[in-house]
């Protein structure tokens, strides 16, 4: 079996690289090819990851190479990992936004959009070429904005699947508080990628014993702690939300933060160039530690699960993936891409039924949906007056003066990656 990992250069990838080594009964890979057009970074985390295969035993081949059309023949399965311009890019989608007194933040807002405006036609034109090579292959999407980028792929015909670490964080959080194993929790998970909420945690499986009033009865105070919302928010809204809801239910404590310290780019750049020089080490055969803090905590276990389970080797039975929505929210068209857990296999995955949201959810779901159908109509045919609808639709926005302020600065800022501007 053949996997491919586009954006293989990451120093993210010894992460993957070790969830490929430790989990290669679930996930058995004779040939991983890590693409990458930058030669330097692919050359030393290519170096690294074929150490941590022979430390680990891992009878597999690694292959690098720059050529997108040799790294995809014959693969299985295609994992995005990519970020069209770099650190770079994400620092000003984390700073110019600020300047309207929005959230500067990669995933959501306006540097959402942004990244989504960026990242789109890059993405489909990666996918066709997988469908020229190999029409059956999977492609798991952990490109960010997982939900706008898969259901790009979605329409567009390819058999694909979005991929966020989010839920299975939850789910190893909730089991070391519970004392149980991870295989154990089943969380019912709902909304949308990076606006999510934990509305049950079963024991056993979905239909277990509901054990979320004892987690935030007991982990109450832990939980929000990590979450850097107040602890009787929590108890009042009865469930738990993912970090990024933080962005919406402290926005304007959120800005004032960012405003005052370094951006996270600007941070994990400093990072990447910390974990490259230690790639660089012959000696080193294991991810170093460092690559705990740079995020994407149980990616690999994740993508492992998922791949296997698409390709018939096993994995978990079910899993929380980014899918069409098929009538699993009624509010919600079809053709929308959700977060929620699904039992997957060769077919692809299918959502497992979840009760209606709360409408405290399912008002700020249905608003983020009608954004994402925006954001990926700018992404797919751009202009300004498209880039401008998506800006003033997003709850972080709203106000036209800010979305068309917002609407220039993007431009200004991505001109180069944007075809039309």
């Amino acid at each position: 079996m053949k996997l491919t990992v586009v954006g293989g250069g990451s120093t993210y990838t010894p992460e993957l690289i070790d969830g490929f080594a430790r989990l290669r009964d679930t996930l058995p890979i004779e040939e991983l090819a890590l693409v990458d057009p930058a030669a330097e970074r692919l050359e030393l985390v290519g170096g690294l990851a074929r150490r941590i295969f022979a430390k680990q035993g891992h009878p597999g081949r690694i292959v690098t190479t720059a050529d997108l059309d040799a790294g995809v023949d014959g693969a299985a399965a295609v994992l995005l990992q990519l970020r069209v311009g770099g650190q770079a890019a994400r620092q000003q989608d984390e700073t110019w936004p600020l300047e309207c007194g929005c959230v500067g933040q990669e995933t959501t807002g306006a540097g959402g959009l942004a990244k989504a405006l960026r990242t789109v036609p890059v993405v489909l034109d990666i996918a066709e070429r997988v469908r020229r090579a190999n029409p059956r292959a999977w492609i798991i999407d952990f490109t960010n904005p997982v939900g706008i980028v898969t259901r790009a792929l979605l329409q567009a015909g390819h058999r694909t699947v979005g991929l966020c670490n989010v839920a299975i964080g939850f789910q190893r959080k909730f089991a070391g508080m519970l004392g149980v194993a991870p295989a154990d929790v089943h969380l019912t998970h709902v909304g949308l990628n990076h606006l999510t909420w934990e509305t049950d945690v079963r024991l056993g499986g979905p239909e277990g014993e509901n054990v979320l009033p004892k987690l935030l009865a007991e982990h109450g105070d832990a939980i929000a702690a990590d979450l850097r919302l107040p602890r009787p928010l929590l108890d009042r809204l009865g469930v738990v939300p993912s970090y990024y809801l933080r962005y919406y239910y402290a926005h304007d404590e959120v800005v004032r933060e960012l405003r005052g310290k370094p951006s996270r780019a600007a941070e994990v750049a400093a990072m990447e160039r910390e974990l490259l020089a230690m790639y660089g080490d012959p000696a080193l055969a294991e991810k170093p530690a460092l690559l705990a803090r740079r995020g994407g905590a149980y990616y690999s276990e994740a993508a492992v699960d998922l791949a296997a389970a698409l390709l018939g080797g096993g994995g978990s039975p079910y899993q929380v993936v980014n899918t069409y929505n098929g009538g699993t929210l009624p509010f919600l068209p079809d053709d929308a891409v959700i977060e929620v857990q699904a039992a997957v296999g060769t077919n692809g995955p299918a959502p497992l039924p979840v009760p209606e949201p709360d409408p405290l959810f399912s008002g700020l779901i249905a608003n983020v949906t009608a954004y994402e159908d925006l954001a990926l109509e700018a992404a797919l045919r751009g202009g300004r007056d498209r880039v401008f609808r998506a800006l003033l639709a997003h709850p972080l926005i709203g106000q036209y003066a800010y979305a068309d302020a917002l609407t220039d600065q993007l431009i200004a800022h991505n001109r180069e990656h944007l075809a039309w501007a």
